[in-house]
Order: C-alpha cells, then structure tokens, then sequence
C-alpha cells in the first residue's frame, strides 16, 4: 500500500515537472524575440531591471529562460552586469508566480473541468500548427493542464500519506528541525532541477496536512536556495560572463534565504497575524506563497545597497583560461534552446573568427606585426574556434529551430567558411613568398605591392563589426582588386612572354597573386554576410527581397 503512494508521489511529481517542462517551452517559442526585445529596453535602470524581470518571470513561468537571455545580452555587450543584476532580483520575484498558481488555482477548482480542456485544446493547436507560434503556444497550453493534473496527484496522495508518514515529530527540534527542512527543500530542487516542482511538493505537503506551516515555508527556503545548485552546475565550463551571472544569481539566493532562515519565526508569525485580522482561510499553501513572495521582496531590498559592490567583486572574476584567445567568449550551451539569442551569440563569435582571419591575411600582406609563433598562435585559435562554432551549430539543430531561423544557421556555417579558405589561402602565400624569392623588376614589384596593398586595405575595413563598415564600399573594393589582378596578371604574362621572368617563378607568381585576389573575395564575402545576417537576426525579418539583394555567390 504505501509502495503504491509513493509511486502516486512520484507520478505527481513527474506530471508537475513535464507540465512544466512543455508550458515553459512552449511560452519560449511562442514569445519569439519579444522576451529578448522586452529585456533590451526595458532594463534602463536598476529598478526597470527588476520590475521586468518579475513580469518575464512571471509570464513564461521559468526563471531560467530569463538568465538565459541574461547571458546572452550580457555575452553581446548589450547589457551591463550592473542591469543584469537587476533583472536576477526581479526574476526571483518573478519565480514566486508558480507558488500562487498552486495555492490559488490548485486547490480552489474542479482541476479535471480546468486541465483536460487545456491538453486538448493545445494539442489541437499544435496538430494544426507545428512548429510555428500557434503550435508552441498549444504546447504551453497543454503544459498548463498536466500542471494542474500534477498538482492534484501530489495533493490527493499526501492526504493519503499523511496517516502513514509521520514527519510532523521532524520538526519539534527548533532551529535544527528548520535546517533539516530547509535541506530537503533544497535537495528537491537539486534533483528535480527545478525550484517551481520543490515549491509544489512543498505547498501540497503543507496543504494535505502533511507537515506544519514552519516546516512547509523552511522546505520553501529551500527550494529558493536550491535555484543556486542548477545555476552553479549550467555554467560549468561555459563562458566567464555567463558565470558572472550565475554568480549573481547564487549571491542573491544565498543571502536572501539566509536572511529569511533567521527571521523564520517571527517573519511567519507576522504573516500569520495578517491572515487572522483579514479574515482569511486557514489554508497554509496561500500563506506559504505570500511567505515565498515576501522574502524574497525582503532580499531585494537587502542587496540593492550592496548591488554596486556585487557588480564590481564578479566583474574582477573568472578572467584567466577562459577569456584565452582560442576559447569562444559567446558560444554559452544555456542559451542553445533559445535559438534568437543563440544565433546572435553564433553570429558575434564568427565575428571574432573574421578578426582572426583578417589579421593572420594582413600579417602575410605585410601590414600586421611580423611573427611565426603569432601566426601559428592565430591558425590555432581559428581552428579551434571554427571546431566550436560547428559544435555549437549541431546542439542548435538538435533543439528544433523555427524554419525562418534555420536558414540562418546554414548561413552563418558558410561565413566561417569563407574565413576559414581566406586564412588558409594567407598561409599558402606565406609559404610561396619564402619559395618564389623575389622578381628581378623594379617595376613589376611596385606593381605587385600596390596589388597587395589594396587588398590589404579591403581587409582592414572587412570588419562587420565596426560601425564604419559599409558593405558597398567593399564591392566595390574587391571589384577594384579583380580589375588590377587582371591587369597584373597580363603584364607578368608579358614579362614572362619577353623573357624577362623563368617561366616556373612566373607560374608561381601567378598561382600567388591569384591566392591573395580569392583572399580579397573570400574576406569580403565573409564580412558583408555576417552583417546581412545580423540585420536579420534581430529581428527576425520576414522579407525575403533584402536575402535575395544581399545573397553571395
């Protein structure tokens, strides 16, 4: 019998988790870029910061989801860490919203009349629509209604355990029995990775008797410092501005549940006294929410003073390997399911891979700083960073991309292909200038250098980065470069024809100058797509005329 309660308990909480799992999901897809668009202007200032944060949170039911815009934001330069932390606090806000689902709708209707409505209208809605918004707004739907279901299981079945399981005796032993639950809260949320599925173990338990109210809201405390657990596990090995905001996320939860560990008693005795003088239900899952809610507004005002020095003490952090040459600096696994923010990641981590190439491309041609052990630092760093980009292109196909992005992604992989040909075609001319030696003509030289210098001069403003760079220039330059190289090319061919040049150097000579005129196309290539595919990404455009203007052979 009570084997069979416990796999009702377990059942309850995996309905809770996937019901999470698909409102949360399919609320992300069906937002679109309106999560990442709403964070981008409206974290201006600190309180803006925590007053969206709470919204966000609150709207697509997933704390997560917002620190990986975070990241993403943070990683692109388009947020400071200083909004960021504001958003962190309001996100804690945010999170709260899970707990009045579960006390207020939860317990308070018919949940078959509520939930099976739900599944059936959104998997309709995704069966009409698919992939598209409708269809991930169905699946959020449906996520809805095995949430409720979920809820119901893990309230019927800590009824039932209630006489069987006595946990109450638990926490008769004062500040030890509150620690005690506020590990079991916090190993929920460890092993079911999710805060919102501990908070409704929690409120179900207290709800069905199960454990006494200080129990239920140390169990809560808990499940808040529990968040830290999966914020300090996603980031292992991502990059450093990714773990300075898990790390302040992991600051704010630490100090807020210490705080309301402390104030334990008194702060439930207060709230307790607000419930009898208004009147309310002796139901302890609405008084746990206001609980969650309240202390976490009571931690927000306790770090907004310490907030600058916060900012400070993690920017000075996690600066050594991980910010190395060779190591993608936006390329974050917590934002691949969030394919806006992912891509905008893929496209600033191709721009640090055309910097690379440009300049190892310079560096042959003469204008950057000299050096083998520079060069090879650089192919080494190229090839590395080319190896991540692919890695991190496979994890994005593999979490379904819409099909107005996917188009995107192939393109990206073609920008780091012109990059990679434009720095292997540098390092083949390197090699032929040590071979060829130099030709026995004054001005065929000064030809040959004047080649070099203006394809030279196409690589420098081939940044797509810069705000400088104006992709009609750069056709125009690489049009230049087509015209001289033919030139060129017929005066050695006539050098060659007058006996003036060995017929092998002038093989060779061609073979070069043909290498660093596709540098000029491959480099120029590279740029003006990478700019083309940023303007799309954000947003999204639906146009398909500017791809066709802008598309490259």
């Amino acid at each position: 019998m009570i084997l069979a309660k416990l796999g009702a308990l377990l059942g309850g909480i995996g309905l809770f988790l996937l019901g999470m799992h698909l409102m949360t999901d399919g609320l992300k897809k069906s937002a679109g870029g309106a999560l990442r668009n709403i964070l981008d202007k409206g974290t201006s200032t600190l309180f803006r910061g925590i007053l969206w944060g709470a919204v966000m949170t609150a709207l697509v039911q997933s704390s997560s989801a917002v620190t990986v815009a975070l990241i993403g934001f943070v990683n692109a330069g388009l947020m400071k860490l200083r909004q960021a932390v504001g958003v962190i606090y309001g996100s804690n806000i945010g999170t709260t919203m899970t707990g009045w689902l579960v006390a207020l709708v939860g317990f308070n209707f018919d949940i078959k009349a509520v939930s099976l409505p739900l599944i059936g209208i959104g998997m309709g809605l995704w069966v009409v629509f698919g992939q598209r918004r409708q269809g991930a707004f169905g699946f959020a739907l449906a996520g809805f209604g095995v949430f409720f279901i979920g809820i119901d299981v893990l309230n019927v079945t800590f009824h039932d355990l209630k006489a069987t399981i006595e946990l109450e005796a638990l926490f008769r032993h004062g500040l030890w029995g509150s620690v005690l639950f506020v590990g079991i809260g916090f190993l929920l949320t460890m092993l079911m990775q999710s805060s919102s599925a501990a908070m409704a173990v929690s409120l179900t338990a207290a709800s069905g008797g199960m454990i006494p109210l200080n129990a239920g809201a140390a169990m809560v405390i808990g499940a808040n410092l529990g968040t830290t657990s999966t914020a300090a596990l996603s980031v292992i090995g991502s990059t450093p501005n990714a773990k300075r905001v898990a790390g302040a996320h992991v600051v704010f939860n630490l100090l807020t549940g210490a705080a309301a560990l402390v104030i334990l008693p008194l702060f439930l005795g207060l709230l307790v006294s607000l419930r009898h003088a208004a009147g309310l239900e002796n139901d302890p899952a609405p008084l746990l929410a206001l609980f969650h809610t309240a202390f976490n507004l009571l931690g927000v005002l306790l770090m907004l003073p310490l907030t600058g020095f916060l900012v400070r003490f993690l920017n000075g952090r996690f600066r050594a390997a991980d910010e190395a040459l060779a190591r993608p600096q936006y390329l974050d696994r917590n934002i691949v399911s969030t394919p806006s923010l992912a891509l905008e990641a893929l496209f600033l981590e191709l721009g640090r891979i055309g910097d690379i190439s440009r300049r190892m491309c310079r560096r042959t041609l003469g204008s950057a700083a000299q050096g083998a052990k520079t060069q090879i630092e650089d192919r080494r760093a190229l090839e590395s960073l080319i190896d991540a980009v692919g890695e991190f292109a496979n994890q994005m196909r593999g979490q379904g991309m819409p099909r107005d992005l996917s188009g995107l992604l192939s393109d990206a992989l073609r920008v780091s292909r012109y990059y990679t040909e434009a720095a292997e075609l540098a390092e083949n001319v390197t090699a032929a200038r040590v071979k060829n030696g130099r030709i026995d003509s004054p001005e065929l030289e000064q030809a040959i250098e004047s080649f070099e210098s203006l394809v030279d001069q196409l690589a420098e403003m081939a940044d797509s980065g810069s705000s400088e760079y104006d992709p009609v220039q750069g056709q125009h330059l690489v049009q230049q470069v087509l015209e001289d190289y033919q030139t060129l090319k017929s005066r050695l061919l006539q050098a060659g024809a007058d006996g003036l040049l060995p017929v092998r150097l002038l093989v060779n000579e061609l073979d070069t100058l043909s290498n660093i005129r596709r540098i000029a196309e491959q480099l120029e290539k590279g740029s003006r797509y990478l700019a083309y595919l940023r303007k799309r990404s954000s947003p999204v455009a639906e146009d398909s005329k500017e791809r066709e203007n802008t598309s490259v052979s």
